[in-house]
């Protein structure tokens, strides 16, 4: 096993059983890859695929005018490059975006011709606006804070049949319904109502009949009643008695009651009058091969005529079809001489008379009444015309430009149609609209049954570039408008494509969405989990999803869908429990939309190494197995019957049927349940609490990692974005405090490229949640490092793990009434060590303005404020940095002028004695707000365009200028001194032809080199050729990277030196950074990782607190009443893990002091690794200083990790107990710090990692 830099530093010690079939994914992946499609930056024109901007504009493009002799078409778009850094960005306040320049072309076809001749082609680039860039860490900076965009879980788009679950019509009766969702477009729905008639809304809106959108479509209604029923066919034979005959289909009597009796041809009775139907009878007739049956005119009363009856001479109808058949029509039929005709084919049981019974209540008799019956209904009180009906008509469903199913809705039609293809036209066709309404009916007689919305097949994921894309697609739609009506004046007035288009809506509509959507939200940024997870999570509401109110309790609830999708147990408690989740850990969006989960194949009872991604629809066909089912060493199953999922439900199946297997324990859950240790030993209400709280755990002063872990630690620490990630492996050149230097491998290096890397720390700075972002190396100089080795920790993370609290020595037991409720009590020696202590860093602003009177003026000189007030100001009137204030201490001395006042005589004496005096500003000074006292750790000053900087903005300058000179200076300085060793060796003990001091046959030497100055070295002439060129390029390449680094600086030095853009009126920005210091104190809320949270009653004297045999005091004194009824025991089987593991550090540390050989530390390492569990780590790689830097690292605890479902069992923890000297109990014999007398219980105690 190869170990990072990191991680052969503190090896954490694994308990889990099962082998890891897959890496964890990066988890940012959902937001950064849906961006990158929306954007495709660093793709060319010919490789963009037809999605995000390039699908918008190819989706309003071309335009044509209203004449139809000017068009306007896209060719490409270009993204440039950002103004600003991120960094930058959050300084100024302003948004880090790129500008978006788009090809279009303006064709002009000559008017008076009468085929269509181009008579000019015009093509220009257009400025479109900005579009914000997400920054490394899937985040945006909009107006200078950051924010998250979260995907939405919407419906999908397609059909969805479903019930009203009896809860309308007061007789409980189901009334099924039918809703076509299109991507964006008129919603269409179909709905029985209680008397069974079907009934269409548009929209929501008045309902009408559906055979009206049926007629509309063009359809008779002979041939609606043909495309929903079967026929009965029947002849009238003439003369006296005319009788009916049935054409006989057997089948179809089944369950009627005869009013007639039934002979076979030769008048043997099969059926007696009377009797019902049944399987038997049909058999009798099938037998008896009958054809016809003689039908009594009771038999006929209350069916319906199939088609219509016509006189065939005269060509009239005499009668219509879907008419109802009674004694007097029956008569009329034989009087009029109707030879034969046809009724509608229906039972109580399998075929109802729905869609007859509807064309019944239908009034319109052609399609243009249906059109407008349905333009009245959509726009009451116009009056309608043939032309408007017709336009709205066909506008609804049948315009791509109003009505887009998209890919994934045609996909889901078609599926739940049943049919093959799963490609086909965004707009609805006839078919469509015939296939539900024919469904629905299918439905409602009892064949196939109805969706469930709440399953994850029915609802996609909109991601960040999805929603962004629409907002634009909204924004062109608008510019559509306004260019239609200039493309008439285009030839006219010679108007070129920048004239035409606006780019204000498009931009209007781009900044909307991120500034102000209800999805774009300000970033968590309380500690890197909490990061994390605002990035992975997955909301139900927002624009075009629920809202709180109407959300039920189906949706809310967790689906069997959801396995290895959505996390079952992270989501808010109260109102938007169940709304708002989190995506599982392994899970990803399909092209579709759609969550999917890996799964590892397996066939024949043999499990392999591939793995399948499978959405909720796919996996319902098949049998998969837990992670954890036993495997032999042939991967196969060791028992015979294997606990499996299968269509939703687990059951028991044989081995040989399994289809899947699951790739890791923690595939179900969310990356902050996947940190919880013992999480199979939690409650699932206490488990939600307690991955939702460690999400508030504030950064603490001093990190430390948990001493029981997961092993998901390392992950969320490098993909959060918080440390500093090497890009490429090398060698660090050098390290201080705020700045890392990486001089690169060769291998890693592109040809002409520097290869040195700068990393650029960030120290003291505030996070969205006024928490203190910092990062500190890791690295010393002269070590090696790869690609993705952490380089620097950020907040909460300790050695490139995740490290949200302290690991606190705690004691389950009562206290006399300290820990009642919940209550914690905690020992001094907490605060005094610093344990919980965190920086807050407050934002101060002062601005000054113009105002009516005269301009505000930042300055020292304060009317009626004393020397002491000001001692901390400088002469601009600004702040010191380092500076340590309080409640009412000036930040930034500001004066306004204030209005004339009423002058007393006494005053006006004055003047006239003394000249003008200082009254007429007053002072308006940034004073620190009450009950904050802290440190002034930095200051921005920003000032007007325009307007002179005073003192302490050009020092600031200055100061920043020198550090971009320094960057400047050591990268070029690296690539110098690169170069030199290069040509070093390749001209050592070479033949000279001529040179500085040398003659020509002499060779090169290393004293030679070392004395002559370096820029000497490029007029060496070499004999061999080949050096002389090598000479030659060295020293261009030198001075291309000299004049490129000069440009960068240049254009830095630009940027620092022009004003700032400010808001109208306002001339100076002062920002004072405060951080404040908050130690723990009572009243502060604490909590485990288990939702075992409580409020600190009491801080103790250490010499209170309750001791053990050693005399060692313990931190923290739980309730041991806050375990049994809330049913965490995760939290126990931690105290005693972290106890062990506490014990085991302790130990390596005895051997350290004392001095023991490597060896003997390197054994009994090597015995707490790998004696007890499955995992083994290999100790014996390690080399002799990393073996004793590993030893030193584990003196506080060796780190455990027992992961998510597949943790340590109570025997491994008891071993471990045993391996460091412990009782197996856990528990110890504890005396009172008050009276010396010990407890007459043990008590439990062990190491817990707790949060503040």
């Amino acid at each position: 096993m190869v170990y990072s830099y990191t991680e052969k530093k503190r090896i954490r010690k694994n308990f889990g059983k099962l082998p890891s079939a897959m890496d964890i994914p990066y988890l940012l992946s959902i937001q950064i890859d849906s961006y990158r499609q929306f954007t495709q930056a660093g793709t060319t024109v010919e490789e963009r695929l037809d999605q995000g901007l390039h699908a918008a504009f190819k989706s309003v493009f071309p335009i044509v005018s209203y004449s139809g002799k000017a068009l306007l078409e896209y060719v490409s778009y270009d993204l440039g490059k950002p103004t600003f850094d991120v960094k930058e960005c959050q300084l100024r306040g302003s948004t880090y975006s790129v500008s978006l320049r788009v090809k279009v072309r303006l064709i002009l076809y000559d008017k008076e011709s009468t085929t269509q001749t181009i008579k000019d082609i015009k093509e220009q680039e257009v400025y479109m606006g900005e579009i914000p860039l997400m920054t490394e860490s899937g985040t945006f900076v909009i107006n200078g804070t950051e924010r998250v965009v979260v995907s939405q879980l919407h419906r999908s788009p397609g059909v969805f049949f479903d019930h009203d679950r009896g809860k309308t019509h007061s007789s409980g009766k189901l009334l099924y319904s039918a809703r076509v969702i299109p991507y964006r477009g008129s919603w269409l729905d179909f709905e029985f109502d209680p008397k069974d008639m079907v009934y269409v809304r548009i929209d929501r809106r008045r309902k009408l009949p559906a055979t009206i959108l049926l007629r509309a479509l063009g359809y008779s209604s002979e041939e609606i009643l043909g495309m929903f029923y079967e026929s009965n066919s029947f002849k009238v034979s003439k003369g006296k008695e005319p009788t009916i005959s049935l054409q006989l289909v057997p089948s179809r009597l089944r369950g009627e009651v005869l009013t007639f009796q039934v002979e076979d041809k030769k008048g043997k009775l099969l059926i007696e009058e009377g009797r019902r139907i049944t399987s038997r009878h049909i058999r009798l007739m099938e037998t008896a091969k009958l054809k016809e049956l003689k039908v009594s005119n009771d038999f006929l009363i209350g069916s319906s005529l199939a088609a219509d009856i016509i006189n065939e001479e005269t060509g009239e109808v005499m009668f219509p079809c879907n008419a109802e058949l009674t004694e007097e029509l029956i008569a009329e039929f034989v009087e009029q001489g109707v030879t034969k005709f046809q009724t509608i084919y229906t039972n109580d049981l399998d075929c109802g008379p729905f869609i007859s019974d509807t064309l019944n209540v239908d009034n319109t008799t052609s399609k243009l009444e249906a059109m407008v019956e349905i333009y009245r209904m959509m726009r009451p009180g116009e009056p309608p015309t043939k032309e408007s009906a017709e336009n709205l008509f066909s506008n609804l469903f049948f315009s791509p430009d109003r009505y887009d199913l998209s890919a994934v809705g045609r996909m889901k039609f078609n599926r739940r149609l049943g049919r093959p293809e799963t490609v086909g036209a965004s707009v609805l066709v006839t078919e469509d609209i015939v296939d539900v309404v024919k469904t629905l009916v299918g439905i409602r007689n009892g064949f196939g049954s109805v969706d469930d919305i709440d399953h994850l097949g029915n609802r996609r994921v909109r991601s960040v570039g999805e929603m962004a894309e629409n907002q634009f697609r909204v924004g062109l739609v608008r510019v559509e408008r306004a260019v239609k009506e200039r493309l008439s004046m285009a030839d006219s007035e010679g108007l070129m494509p920048q004239d035409m288009i606006n780019a204000k809506p498009v931009a209007a509509a781009i900044k909307e969405f991120f500034g102000s959507s209800q999805l774009s939200q300000f970033m968590d940024q309380n500690n890197p989990l909490s990061e994390v997870t605002h990035k992975r999570r997955v909301s139900a509401l927002g624009p075009g999803g629920l809202t709180r109110e109407r959300a039920g309790f189906e949706v809310r609830d967790v689906h069997p869908t959801h396995y290895g999708r959505v996390c079952p147990i992270e989501t808010p408690e109260g109102p938007n429990i169940g709304l708002i989740n989190s995506l599982a850990t392994y899970a990803r969006t399909n092209s579709y939309g759609f969550l999917e989960s890996p799964y590892r194949k397996v066939a024949k009872n043999k499990v392999s190494d591939e793995i399948h991604y499978l959405s909720a629809i796919d996996e319902s066909d098949f049998v998969i197995a837990q992670a954890s089912a036993a495997l032999d060493k042939k991967r196969g199953f060791v028992d015979n019957l294997v606990t499996v999922r299968y269509k939703g439900e687990t059951t028991l199946k044989l081995r040989e049927e399994v289809d899947y297997m699951d790739v890791a324990p923690q595939q179900m859950v969310s990356v902050a349940a996947a940190l919880i240790p013992f999480l199979e030993h939690d409650d699932a209400n206490r488990a939600l609490m307690g991955s939702n709280m460690q999400r508030q755990a504030v950064p603490t002063l001093k990190t430390e990692k948990p001493l029981v872990g997961t092993g998901m630690e390392r992950n969320v620490a490098s993909d959060s974005g918080v440390c500093e990630v090497a890009d490429r492996g090398g060698v660090i050149e050098s390290v201080d405090a705020a700045r890392i230097i990486v001089r690169v491998n060769d291998e890693e290096t592109d040809a002409g490229e520097a290869g040195v890397d700068i990393y650029n720390l960030t120290k003291y700075t505030r996070s969205n949640q006024n928490t203190c972002i910092s990062q500190r190396p890791l690295v010393k100089e002269g070590d090696a490092v790869t690609r993705n080795d952490i380089l620097a920790d950020g907040p909460s993370i300790d050695m490139g793990e995740l490290a949200l609290g302290q690991n606190m020595r705690i004691a389950f037991m009562p206290w006399n009434g300290y820990n009642f409720e919940d209550s914690i009590l905690i020992s001094e020696r907490v605060v005094k060590e610093e344990r919980f202590t965190t920086i807050h860093i407050q934002e101060l602003t002062c601005v000054a303005r113009d105002t009516k009177l005269g301009s505000e003026e930042i300055t020292a000189d304060i009317p009626n404020v004393g020397e002491g007030a000001l001692g901390k100001l400088d002469e601009s009137g600004i702040v010191y940095i380092g500076a340590e204030v309080g409640a009412g201490d000036i930040l930034v001395g500001k004066v306004t002028p204030k209005g004339e006042t009423q002058l007393t005589p006494e005053e006006k004496l004055l003047r006239a004695i003394f000249g003008e005096k200082a009254s007429d500003v007053k002072d308006t000074s940034l004073r620190v707000p009450t009950s904050v006292k802290g440190t002034v750790i930095d200051v921005q000053v920003f000032t007007r365009d325009g307007l002179d900087k005073d003192q302490r903005a050009v020092e600031i300058e200055g100061l920043q200028l020198a550090k971009v000179r320094k960057d400047i200076d050591d990268e070029y300085r690296i690539v110098e001194g690169a170069t030199f060793e290069r040509l070093h060796k390749a001209l050592i003990g070479k033949v000279i032809a001529g040179g500085p001091k040398l003659r020509k046959g002499q060779k090169v030497t290393d004293d030679y080199l070392s004395n002559l100055p370096r820029d000497d070295w490029f007029k060496l002439r070499m004999s061999n050729d080949k050096l002389n060129k090598q000479l030659q390029r060295a020293e261009e390449q030198l001075k291309e990277r000299r004049q490129e680094l000069d440009e960068r600086f240049e254009d830095k030095k630009k940027k620092l030196t022009q004003g700032d853009d400010l808001a109208p009126g306002v001339l100076k920005i002062v920002k004072i950074y405060l951080a404040i210091r908050r130690r723990i104190q009572p009243g502060d809320k604490m909590a485990g990782r288990h939702g075992n949270k409580g409020v600190i009653s009491v801080i103790m004297p250490v010499e209170d607190m309750p001791y053990d045999e050693n005399g060692e005091p313990v931190d923290i004194v739980l309730n041991p009443l806050g375990v049994p009824s809330r049913m965490n025991v995760g939290q126990v089987l931690e105290t005693h893990l972290g106890a062990a593991a506490k014990g085991l550090g302790e130990k390596i540390g005895e051997l350290i002091d004392t001095q023991k050989k490597v060896a003997e530390i390197k054994r009994f390492i090597t015995e707490v690794y790998n004696k007890v569990g499955k995992r083994t780590e290999n100790i014996r790689g390690l080399t002799e200083e990393e073996v004793l830097e590993l030893a030193e690292n584990l003196r506080d605890g060796v780190p455990m990790a027992t992961p998510v479902f597949d943790g340590a069992a109570e025997i491994e923890i008891k071993e471990m107990l045993k391996l460091a000297n412990m009782d197996e109990s856990g528990q110890v014999k504890l005396f009172d710090g008050r009276t010396g007398y010990a407890f007459d219980q043990l008590v439990t105690v062990g190491i817990m990692y707790m949060l503040k």
